[in-house]
């Protein structure tokens, strides 16, 4: 199998072309080492960092932006997605303040001061 990609890991954009050949993986237009990296984390255990908002209870029509602290798997965004469209708060909300605790191995968190 080959599957050709850009990386997102820096401005240069490198094309990637990787082939997988049974369990080996080889990854070609590369300018470095993390290029070589998304590329195999990319075929292998694809991950996001989900961004959205919550409603704020007590503000009216105001959000809070929200984001993972952490990626998570690629395959849980819609599950992480029905989780954060549950939930609201009460300001105030800080910075890094912890939304939802314990998403897939990490917590949803604030990104935006609400006082």
């Amino acid at each position: 199998m080959t599957k050709e990609m850009t990386c997102i890991i820096c401005p240069r954009g490198c094309a990637l072309k990787v082939e997988v050949d049974g369990g080996k993986i080889t990854v070609t237009g590369n300018s470095c080492k993390k290029g070589f990296q998304y590329a195999l984390e990319e075929c292998t255990n694809p991950t996001r960092t989900v961004t959205s908002s919550v409603r704020v209870e007590n503000r009216e029509d105001t959000m809070v932006s929200v984001k993972t602290a952490k990626p998570i798997p690629k395959e849980k965004i819609f599950e992480v997605m029905q989780k954060i469209r549950e939930k609201s708060v009460c300001a105030p909300v800080r910075i890094g303040d912890v939304i939802i605790k314990d998403v897939f191995g990490t917590d949803i968190i604030a990104t935006k001061n609400i006082i």
